[in-house]
């Protein structure tokens, strides 16, 4: 009863209610996990940004509709493409190109292999301006929203907006292919990735998720690398161990900043793949004290130094 006298909710309606929760709680953590793998997917298969993401969009409105009531499917990401494939194909069939994009929907591979690679060079390609590269990449590599991307580089919704649409517009009209560029177009490409996916962590990553200590991980195991690029390579390409790096190359600067940040990272008692990778990178082996003779724990400090 409530206060006013009046029966609440019985036993049912709770229990309705908390699978509607469970349910879409389970939709959210799909779409993070699998959107850049799902748009990735679809827009091999279509060849059209805005098709892949609309048909994504409404796969999700329909897992919003029939979890709570069907159940949570055990697979949650192929329920998602399956959705979203069935509504690309209702919407090509109002398309002159219907027959050619359907050989291309029905042509499924055994197991469908991961395309986000393709995709982040497509959104970092040349031609598009960085500001574009950044917005599109967050949206349909990471699966991020509009609103999370504009506050995390302080913009307007309007403004990301017509970013994302600039650049998938300039995706269409130059004909920039879907396509792992070739081994004599990768030194020109690769430098555009690079620096986005950098931008993105240095800039935006770590405001969406200020709490995590991978995060942080991941950002100083990329400064790490950046502050030994001088050193790493030969005039003639070829690759130097670090035992052999002439360390006056190094970015000794750039090294401390990334040391800041796996200490901040390991103060949050969380560790992972990426803070450890990032602690013992760089690092000069030296003895480690016994734990029972100093009772110190593990920090990077304690560990290695970085010369």
């Amino acid at each position: 009863m409530t206060e006013a006298g009046e029966a609440g909710p019985g036993p049912e309606a709770a229990r309705t209610t908390a699978c509607s929760a469970q349910a879409h709680a389970a939709v959210a953590a799909a779409f993070r996990a699998e959107a850049g793998h799902l748009t990735a997917s679809l827009v091999r298969s279509l060849g059209d940004f805005d098709l892949a993401e609309e048909s994504l969009q409404e796969a999700v409105v329909q897992a919003l509709e029939h979890w709570p009531r069907e159940g949570i499917p055990s697979r949650p990401g192929a329920w998602l493409l399956t959705v979203a494939r069935r509504r690309a194909l209702n919407r090509l069939s109002r398309d002159a190109r219907y027959a050619a994009k359907l050989a291309a929907l029905m042509r499924e591979p055994a197991r469908e292999p991961d395309n986000r690679l393709q995709l982040v060079f497509t959104c970092c390609h040349p031609a598009l301006r960085r500001e574009w590269q950044v917005a599109l990449t967050l949206r349909a590599v990471f699966g991020f929203t509009t609103a999370e991307i504009a506050r995390a580089f302080v913009a307007s919704e309007d403004a990301v907006a017509q970013r994302i649409v600039r650049a998938k517009r300039k995706i269409v009209s130059a004909g920039i292919p879907y396509r792992m560029p070739g081994p004599e177009e990768l030194p020109g490409r690769l430098p555009e990735v690079l620096a986005v996916l950098y931008l993105l962590f240095n800039e935006g990553h770590l405001t969406l998720l200020p709490g995590e200590p991978e995060a942080l991980g991941l950002l100083a195991l990329m400064r790490l690398h950046l502050a030994r690029a001088d050193a790493r390579f030969t005039d003639t390409g070829g690759l130097v161990r670090l035992a052999d790096q002439d360390r006056s190359l190094w970015d000794h600067d750039e090294i401390q900043e990334a040391v800041a940040l796996i200490e901040r990272a390991a103060a949050m008692r969380r560790p992972g793949p990426y803070q450890i990778e990032a602690a013992i990178g760089p690092a000069t082996p030296r003895p480690r004290p016994s734990s029972r003779r100093t009772g110190r724990r593990w920090s990077p400090s304690t560990t290695c130094s970085c010369r």
